[in-house]
């Protein structure tokens, strides 16, 4: 079976923390973001950031403590202000409304491994490996999400080469760490992509 080097999709199911504040305006159409806090089963939540069109906030009022669900892509902008993350990572909306189901986290990607896999282990003993895919958009535009994998998916992934295509399935994550700057630290947020399960076209397999 082709895979669609295209797909990325995402659903959020979460409760506004913010009211959406102006971000930037593109072809006239001004754009917001705020950002959606989304639980875990194991009690911790991660806040992600969301960015919308006017049109679709015109559409779905937000205020603080709405829960709502989100459905769109994961997308990806260098950031060149000079402060937090280089890589910063977003879901761009493109369906938003009031929701009254469970809270959900869902990504599907389909791209191209477009740096070589780290595999490195906790303090705690446990293997984690990064990943750095690139997903296509249109019009010649890519995406670059970072991911981790854990265990044993961690160490079939630490295999694979750059350029190989792959399919995945998980779930977007904030992660707060401490970075020194010297004397002093600050508290920064990075933004990736768990894999829960993790595929290759068959003809790539071995």
């Amino acid at each position: 079976m082709q895979m669609n080097q295209n797909e990325n999709r995402a659903i959020l199911r979460g409760v506004v923390e913010e009211t959406p504040s102006f971000s930037h305006k593109v072809h006239g159409i001004d754009f917001y973001r705020f950002p959606l806090c989304v639980p875990r089963l194991s009690g911790r939540e991660d806040r992600l950031n969301i960015m919308l069109p006017q049109p679709l906030l015109d559409s779905c009022p937000l205020s603080p403590g709405l829960f709502v669900e989100v459905l769109g892509e994961v997308r990806s902008f260098n950031n060149r202000s000079g402060s937090g993350s280089r890589l910063v990572i977003t879901l761009y909306a493109k369906t938003l409304s009031p929701s009254e189901e469970e809270p959900c986290n869902q990504v599907f990607l389909n791209g191209v491994l477009c740096k070589k896999p780290i595999l490195r282990r906790t303090p705690l003993g446990r293997d984690i490996c990064d990943l750095l895919l690139a997903v296509n958009r249109k019009y010649r535009r890519a995406d670059y999400l970072p991911c981790i994998a854990w265990g044993s998916l961690a160490a079939f992934c630490s295999q694979l080469e750059v350029g190989d295509p792959i399919r995945l399935e998980g779930r977007l994550q904030s992660r707060v760490y401490t970075k020194s700057t010297g004397e002093d630290s600050i508290e920064r947020t990075a933004f990736e992509l768990s894999i829960m399960s993790l595929a290759i076209p068959a003809e790539d397999a071995d």
